[in-house]
């Protein structure tokens, strides 16, 4: 059986049975079709493939340029898809079971500080109507929520509980975990809907999501990631403004302040609490910061 049907075939099983986004898969039909070239161009099949191959065709990859951390999600995939392989009886043995991809590099996250998001949040006029009036709904609940850009472009209205003041919110591997709605951007994202929204709807149409754009429809990621960036831009900051900052900066904000790390993970939907506690090196580096500013044997 041909790779390209084999790449088909275990996307569908992402989608079907795993539940896997859209961009997820996206990501492994480009990862495998990188991998089925390289086969190809060595008249490899399926069953050809050994542990020592994989371990070459890693090599390749960094030899091509990939980023260890890019080098490593790609023979996650490859074990994932051999994996499928072998269920499936496409294969007997899975040749990538002990094929490692290599420890990533734990990058501390970009924030800002709780100065640095009021004065953005602040700039952009809720009166501004329809469009400030929506972008400061938006960072508002960036920020307030902790959402991903994903996640604000495909709310829908309907997904607000008003009563519990509650988000209910769809995430990734389309698992769903409820999300406090804060009071600013509680306040914020009601001025849009009562005052905004109507506005950006064309007439006598409707739309299933709450964010629109100009022309009615569902706003991109690239698109709120450009409003981002041109509102932070209008009063001359000089960061690199971008939605995921938003969540970063959420996160670190709530365990500044003493938040649990267990409830920051269920708000911020991890999978695995390791993922949240990168947000603790962000803590330790701010007070490392304070203790060389404030402590009369801080600095050398």
């Amino acid at each position: 059986m041909r790779y390209a049907t084999l790449i088909e075939k275990f996307l569908l099983y992402l989608a079907a049975e795993r539940g896997l986004s859209l961009n997820y898969r996206e990501g492994v039909r480009r990862s495998l079709s990188r991998f089925a070239q390289w086969c190809e161009a060595r008249e490899l099949q399926p069953a050809d493939i050994t542990e020592p191959m994989l371990a070459e065709y890693r090599q390749y990859l960094h030899a091509e340029g990939l980023l260890p951390s890019s080098c490593r999600i790609a023979m996650v995939h490859l074990r994932r898809f051999f994996r499928y392989l072998c269920s499936s009886g496409v294969l007997a043995v899975n040749p990538a079971e002990l094929v490692q991809g290599g420890r990533p590099d734990r990058k501390i996250p970009e924030t800002l500080g709780a100065e640095q998001v009021s004065r953005l949040l602040e700039s952009i006029d809720p009166e501004d109507v329809p469009f400030g009036a929506r972008d400061r709904a938006m960072l508002e609940m960036l920020y307030g929520s902790g959402l991903r850009v994903s996640e604000l472009v495909s709310l829908r209205p309907e997904q607000v509980d008003w009563d519990e003041m509650f988000l209910r919110v769809l995430g990734k591997g389309q698992k769903t975990r409820y999300v406090p709605l804060g009071g600013m951007a509680a306040v914020a994202l009601r001025n849009y809907m009562q005052h905004a929204r109507g506005k950006l709807l064309r007439s006598g149409k409707r739309a299933a999501v709450l964010f629109l754009s100009n022309r009615g429809s569902a706003l991109t990621r690239e698109r709120i990631r450009q409003i981002i960036k041109e509102r932070a831009r209008a009063i001359g900051m000089p960061e690199n403004v971008y939605p995921h900052i938003m969540r970063h900066s959420f996160a670190t904000h709530l365990l500044e302040n003493g938040a649990d790390l267990r409830v920051i993970q269920d708000m911020l939907g991890h999978a695995d609490l390791a993922t949240t506690q990168i947000y603790t090196h962000v803590e330790k580096k701010r007070l490392v910061s304070l203790h060389r500013s404030f402590h009369p044997r801080g600095r050398k």
